[in-house]
C-alpha cells in the first residue's frame, strides 16, 4: 500500500468562493467557469463527519474524469481541464490539490437527482418492503434485498440542499422541472449511462448496483455535471461475493454507514469521530474501486493530472 497522503479537509484560495458543499469546494473563475476541488471530507446520512478519509477526493476526481471521458459519446459533460493548476495562478504552490481539482463549465443545474437502479438496495429496498413499489414503479412481488431487478429502473429524487433526498414518481419530477419532455430525456440518458457503466464494471469484477447523476444546461445544451460513477454516488459490489438476500460487501461508503449505525449514533449532528481502522479500511476500499475500474493505481492518475506522462 502506498504511503498515505495528508488529508485535505478544507481549501482557502484567493478566488471568489462559489459554494462549499459537503465534499467539494467550488470557486468562481471568470463568468462561466468553476474550479471544483474534491476534498477528503466524507458525509453519511446527510451529515459531514468530523473525520476525513485521506485520498478520497483524489479517487472521486480521478474516477469522474475516467467516466466523463468514457461517456462523452453518450452525453457531453462540463469538464474543461483536469490540470487546472497549469492555467490558474491561484493553484500555484498547492501540490496537494493536484488530482483533486478540475475546471468545468458553469451550468444551470437541473434540480433532480437522476438515479438508476439495477438492484434492489438502500432506500429502494425499504420502499419496496413498505409499498411494493419504488418511485411509483410497481415491482414483482417476492423480491429479496440486493436482488437484480428484471430491468434497470429510473427513480428520480429530490435534490435537497438540507436533509434527505426523497425518491419521487416521474410525474412529480416533471412538475419540479416544469418540462415532461426534459424528464423523459433525463430518464433515457440516466439508463443509457447506467447500462454502459454497468456492463463495463462487470468486466472489472464489479457490480454497479445503482448510481445517481446530475445534469445541467450550458447554452441550452444538456450536459452531465458534478461527479460520475464514484464510490460516493454509486453502490459498487465485488461480483465474486454477490449473494442476494441481504446487504452486500461494497467498495463505497456503506462500510462507514454500517459502522455509524453500529455505534449507536442517532444520525443527528454532530457525528462521532471514525476509528483509525475504519478510516484505513475505507481508504483501501476507495483506492481499490479506482484501480479496478480505471485499470491503474491512483498514483498514475495524480501524475497525469499533474501534467506528467506516465507509462502504461
Amino acid at each position: 500500500m502506498a504511503e498515505v497522503r495528508q488529508a485535505v479537509i478544507r481549501t482557502e484560495l484567493p478566488l471568489p468562493l462559489y459554494k462549499r458543499g459537503k465534499v467539494r469546494d467550488l470557486y468562481q473563475v471568470g463568468d462561466d467557469r468553476l474550479l471544483v476541488i474534491s476534498t477528503d471530507r466524507i458525509s453519511a446520512f446527510d451529515v459531514v463527519l468530523p473525520t476525513p478519509i485521506p485520498e478520497k477526493g483524489l479517487v472521486l476526481t480521478g474516477l469522474s474524469v475516467f467516466w466523463f471521458e468514457r461517456t462523452a459519446r453518450i452525453v457531453p459533460n462540463h469538464l474543461l481541464s483536469f490540470c487546472p493548476h497549469l492555467g490558474i495562478p491561484a493553484l500555484e504552490g498547492h501540490p496537494e490539490l493536484v488530482g483533486r481539482s478540475v475546471l468545468v463549465r458553469k451550468a444551470r443545474v437541473v434540480p433532480l437527482e437522476c438515479v438508476a437502479r439495477g438492484y434492489l438496495s438502500g432506500s429502494a429496498w425499504k420502499e419496496y418492503v413498505s409499498t411494493g413499489s419504488v418511485s411509483g414503479i410497481r415491482l414483482p412481488p417476492g423480491l429479496v434485498e440486493s436482488e437484480r431487478l428484471p430491468e434497470p429502473i429510473f427513480t428520480p429524487a429530490t435534490k435537497a440542499s438540507e436533509g434527505h433526498d426523497e425518491n419521487i414518481p416521474r410525474e412529480e419530477a416533471a412538475s419540479i422541472v416544469g418540462d415532461p419532455g426534459l424528464v423523459r430525456r433525463l430518464e433515457e440518458l440516466t439508463l443509457t449511462l447506467y447500462e454502459e457503466a454497468s456492463a463495463y464494471a462487470e468486466t472489472r469484477g464489479i457490480i454497479l448496483a445503482d448510481t445517481k447523476f446530475e445534469f445541467g444546461l450550458v447554452d441550452g445544451v444538456l450536459v452531465l455535471v458534478d461527479e460520475a460513477l464514484t464510490p460516493d454516488s454509486s453502490r459498487f459490489w465485488p461480483a465474486g461475493a454477490y449473494r442476494p438476500g441481504g446487504p452486500q460487501p461494497s467498495f463505497d461508503k456503506q462500510y462507514v454507514r454500517d459502522w455509524l449505525d453500529s455505534s449507536g449514533w442517532d444520525r443527528t449532528p454532530p457525528a462521532p469521530e471514525l476509528p483509525s481502522e475504519v478510516v484505513a479500511r475505507t481508504r483501501e476500499k476507495y483506492r481499490e474501486a479506482y484501480s479496478r475500474l480505471a485499470g491503474e493505481e491512483l498514483e498514475a492518475w495524480v501524475a497525469r493530472a499533474g501534467g506528467t506522462q506516465v507509462s502504461p
